[in-house]
């Protein structure tokens, strides 16, 4: 569906684009043009219709999970300070994922090159 009102929308963009460059000599290929135009801006305006219901669903469920798992998050990012300060995730053969902490010689040196 995205893809369908993407190539509307490019195609209607185009119409007015095209008519300036290549302007009809015939002027029933400009009203033909005019109805073209018109014909898109139906059907966008329909599509958009029928897209903002789901949208506004979309929209609410989104709010509802974030008023519920707002409070664990923030608790999360609070426990977890600076994302810099962990390895990037491993997922081990038997599907757990780990994120190692790095240690403060690692933390303090980012490059990698540990001090002895």
């Amino acid at each position: 569906m995205r893809i369908l009102m993407v190539s509307l929308l490019l195609s209607l963009s185009a119409a007015p684009l095209a008519a300036e460059t290549t302007a009809p000599a015939d002027p029933s290929a400009e009203e033909g043009m005019s109805l073209i135009d018109e014909g898109i801006k139906i059907i966008l305006r329909a599509l958009l219709d029928d897209v903002q219901p789901k949208m506004e669903e979309l929209q609410k469920g989104l709010d509802e999970a974030l008023a519920e798992m707002g409070p664990a998050l923030k608790d999360l990012l609070l426990k977890i300070d600076d994302f810099r300060n962990y390895h990037p995730p491993e997922v081990l053969p038997n599907g757990d994922i780990i994120i190692r902490r790095k240690t403060p010689a690692e933390i303090e040196n980012p490059d990698g090159q540990i001090e002895l």
